[in-house]
């Protein structure tokens, strides 16, 4: 398995049509979230590939996106009933 990083992945789209392209291009990564902001275990070229892809769906003008890799020395903070995010043991791909 590649060696994978814990990103920060969030979006505002104006259309509804480009947020939902944009909520199944973010899933296939996503390990946990809520709407329009997702945890993802993504090593460099999967990290690539998903912004290419984000990158074709949303307007440059119209539509905002947040891509942040979280710094791994500090430790997770967990408001309410949250679960720390874990590194997935594998990967369905189909």
């Amino acid at each position: 398995m590649a060696d994978r990083a814990l990103h920060l992945l969030a979006y505002d789209v104006a259309h509804p049509k480009r947020l939902r392209r944009a909520l199944h291009a973010a899933r296939r990564h996503a390990t946990g979230g809520q709407k329009s902001a997702h945890e993802c275990w993504l090593s460099g070229a999967e990290r690539a590939g998903l912004l290419g892809t984000l990158r074709g769906l949303l307007h440059p003008r119209q539509d905002r996106l947040l891509a942040a890799r979280l710094d791994p020395r500090l430790p997770p903070r967990c408001l309410g009933t949250a679960r720390a995010p874990e590194p997935p043991g594998f990967r369905i791909i189909g």
